[in-house]
């Protein structure tokens, strides 16, 4: 390829490139938004649509306080036939709006995620993996009438059975400290100060962990690569995918909704190159991964931690390793290789700033074992 053909080809990139609404929330229907961008601009989707839950009446717990249940009209359906069309409609803009090698991700619930799954594999879409997310405090059932309904299911498909996709595994693995990432992830629901409120109310009430969406981007997508969302909602895909560095273009009709994701993701701070480098291509294993941690907060991405002499010292990555120099690993390996021992503790051999002293990074994890309890 000749330079003149090769800055040809840059210069129409660059310009497909500033024609995507990048960093903007479409208001209005996604289907007719997703339909304003041209074909193949975009290397992930995730989507969590309208679960179409079909709740009658109020739902009160024993005590007889009202539950702040999905009631809006956003979630209603007149049928089964009416949501499917739905769901064909933006599925068919989905498909058309992803690259080639693009992926797409769409979380639902029983009601939901079984109807959602025969029309994706209708449309030709290639499912790679079903994810269970079992959160860790789910809402209890007030009836007592069924099983708790403790776990959500995500979908990850690739655009055919022979289509290429992008899947961090060494990423992935790091992330789980040196253990293959299972299909199970043990999260808990948004809770706490990332839960958005009004007066004292959630501004949304199905509002997904940013944990679970980190997951899913450090796991699908590189620095750079733009992620669309048909169903904004508040704004955590936008929060995670400016915090890793990636792009987003968000759908979203509610106006409310619209606003409490730009106040939130004008927050957010995007991590330098350094912290953004993930493994590429110990097993005693803790009852929570390093990498929980990261996902979670407790520990930031991008903090410096080093041993109780202070002879090393290592900056947290995007997937829980660890660089020092030259020299990276995970909070076991890299310990280990440093000291030239033929193991390593990384629990208690590393070690972070907090109120002004040094505590081991096993404070932060028992601090995220004690939420878990809660």
């Amino acid at each position: 390829m000749g330079v003149l053909e090769a800055t040809k080809i840059s210069a129409q990139a660059l310009e497909k490139a500033v024609e995507l609404p990048l960093g903007q929330i479409l208001p209005g229907d996604c289907i007719a938004a997703m339909r304003r961008l041209p074909d193949a601009c975009v290397d992930l989707v995730f989507a969590d649509p309208p679960y179409n839950l079909q709740l009658g009446g109020d739902l009160n717990r024993p005590d007889g306080s009202h539950v702040d249940a999905v009631t809006d009209a956003w979630d209603k359906f007149d049928s089964f036939a009416a949501y499917d069309a739905f769901t064909r409609a933006w599925l068919t803009e989905a498909r058309r709006v992803l690259k080639p090698d693009g992926g797409l991700w769409v979380i639902g619930s029983y009601h939901n995620i079984y109807r959602v799954g025969a029309i994706l594999q209708d449309l030709g879409f290639w499912i790679l993996n079903d994810i269970v997310w079992r959160k860790t405090n789910p809402m209890p059932n007030f009836r007592g009438t069924r099983f708790t309904n403790a776990h959500e299911t995500l979908l990850w498909c690739s655009q055919g059975e022979k289509a290429k996709y992008h899947f961090n595994y060494r990423a992935m693995k790091t992330l789980n400290d040196e253990l293959q990432m299972r299909s199970d992830w043990v999260l808990p629901i948004c809770a706490g100060a990332e839960r958005l409120k009004e007066g004292g109310h959630k501004v949304h009430p199905t509002q997904k962990p940013e944990a679970l969406l980190y997951r899913v981007l450090l796991a699908t997508t590189e620095r750079g690569d733009v992620v669309l969302d048909p169903f904004f909602g508040t704004g955590t895909t936008g929060a995670v995918a400016t915090r890793l560095g990636r792009e987003w273009i968000g759908c979203e009709r509610e106006s409310g909704y619209r606003s409490a994701a730009l106040k939130r993701i004008a927050k957010e701070l995007p991590l330098d190159e350094s912290a953004l480098t993930t493994m590429q291509a110990g097993r005693a294993a803790p009852k929570v991964a390093f990498g929980a941690l990261v996902e979670n907060a407790y520990i930031a991405c991008g903090t410096k931690l080093f041993d109780k002499q202070r002879r090393w010292e290592a900056v947290v990555r995007a997937d829980g390793s660890l660089a020092c120099g030259k020299q990276t690993g995970s909070i076991h390996g890299l310990g280990k290789d440093l000291q030239g021992a033929p193991s390593c503790n990384g629990w208690t051999f590393w070690h972070y700033e907090a109120d002004g002293e040094a505590r081991p990074i096993d404070a932060a994890r028992q601090a995220y074992l004690l939420a878990l309890e809660d």
